[in-house]
Order: C-alpha cells, then structure tokens, then sequence
C-alpha cells in the first residue's frame, strides 16, 4: 500500500496476486478506504472555514457546504473548473486525493490562489517563503512534481516576490490534477453515489 505514496498520484498496481482471498482483501481494503475517506470529506466539511474569520462555538458552518443535488454534482465533470468552484467538491477532491496521498497537489494550487490575491508586499513575500519551503524546495514536506528548471525559477523570483512567482508551477499542478486525478475522481464510489436520484418508491396507502 505504502507504494502508492507518490507525487504524481500513480495509483497501486493491481495486477499482482489473483485468487478468491487476494480478491476478498482487495475488496475489503477498498472498502475501508472508502470508509476513511468519507470520514476524511466530513472532517474537511466541519472544520472548513472562510480564511480571516475564527470559528464561534455553537455556529455551525454546515450550511456553507450543503450536500450537492445530482444535478449539481454531474456538472463537476463538465469541467475540471467547476468542481473547483464548489465548496463541496473541492472538499471532496481534496479527501479524494488524500486517499491518493497526493494531497500536496491541491494545497499547493490553493496556497497559490491565496498568494495571487495578496496585496501587502511584505505579506507577498512572507508568503512567498512560505509557500517555497512547504512545497518547492527539495525535501519539503509537501513537495510537489515540478522540474528542475521550474524549481530554480521560483527560487530566483522569490527574492523580488511578485504575484506571478507560482504561475508556472501551479499550471504545472493544476495540469497534473485536471488529467491524472481528476478523471480517476469521477470514477470514484463516492462521486458516483453522489450523482445517483434517490428513487422513489411509492407505497399502497392503508385504507
């Protein structure tokens, strides 16, 4: 399992082992998976909060990130762009690709879209740092899949911080996601349970 941890979001091979009790583990595994991972999207929904605002004890902010009709869910795979614009499937794309342990990949475009709307320079560059030492430089902790050449670029254009340092890489990024993990999401139980209409079965009325 520990194999699947990689930048780029390359899921497990599944070709190795067949039989009725590797079938069985695998089923039990994806199972679990499934489990945490929506686990993992309710945890994103509660704690989930507008960036400045501190969170109140009894207000809840559960109505920002209703649940999505079927309809509405089915747009997400119009475009990559409008899953992005959801509270909600964002949520759920970012649960989804820590369950791919390639969460980095969504953190970092996040962390970018904050860093663009910056206005302070000195906030532009403390940011800046921030976002280099958490996900470009090597060994960070969050380290994404970008070149070499890409890396040294971000590196030089840090020093006179502007708000394009990360265009480049978060191109790269969103690229990445739009035709790696974000078909692989659309496949998901999850997103397809999601599109499913509730049927609607109609009972004899007692007479």
């Amino acid at each position: 399992m520990f194999l699947a941890v990689q930048h780029d979001c390359v899921p497990m091979d599944k070709s190795a082992g067949n039989g009725p009790k590797v079938e069985e583990k695998r089923e039990k595994m994806k199972r679990t998976l499934l489990k945490d991972w929506k686990t993992r999207l309710s945890y994103f929904l509660q704690n989930s909060s507008t960036p400045g605002k501190p969170k109140t004890g009894k207000k809840s902010k559960q109505q920002t990130f209703i649940k999505p009709s079927p309809e509405e869910a089915m747009l997400w795979a119009e475009a990559f762009d409008e899953l992005l614009a959801s509270k909600y499937g964002l949520a759920a794309f970012r649960a989804f690709l820590k369950s791919e342990f390639c969460e980095e990949n969504i953190e970092f475009w996040l962390a970018c879209e904050d860093f663009k709307k910056t206005k302070s320079p000195q906030k532009l560059s403390s940011k800046a740092r921030k976002i280099y030492t958490d996900f470009i430089e090597k060994e960070a902790p969050k380290e994404i899949n970008i070149d070499f050449q890409t890396k040294t670029l971000i590196a030089q254009n840090i020093q006179e911080a502007t708000s394009g340092c990360f265009t480049t890489a978060q191109k790269r990024v969103y690229s990445l996601m739009e035709n790696n993990s974000y078909p692989r999401f659309l496949e998901s139980e999850f997103y397809q349970d999601l599109c499913k209409k509730p049927q609607i079965t109609t009972e004899p009325h007692a007479t």
